[in-house]
């Protein structure tokens, strides 16, 4: 499984989204304006990158489960 470039593709948007969800998290915290202004294109921006991690993990394992 680690030798398939497919994998890290996976494992790199799953970490982006966790990286977005603490830039949200931490924006949240910090409240103030930085968060009134922020706060709806964070959660966007993570939106997107969930949707296209999870894309990628469906592909991942419909392409392992070809056996390719």
């Amino acid at each position: 499984m680690a030798s398939d470039p497919l994998f890290y593709v996976v494992v790199a948007a799953c970490l982006l989204v966790l990286f977005i969800l603490l830039w949200g998290v931490g924006s949240f915290g910090r409240g103030g304006e930085y968060n009134k202004r922020n706060a709806n294109k964070i959660m966007r921006y993570r939106l997107g990158a969930q949707f296209v991690a999870v894309l990628l993990i469906l592909l991942f394992i419909w392409v392992r489960s070809k056996g390719a």
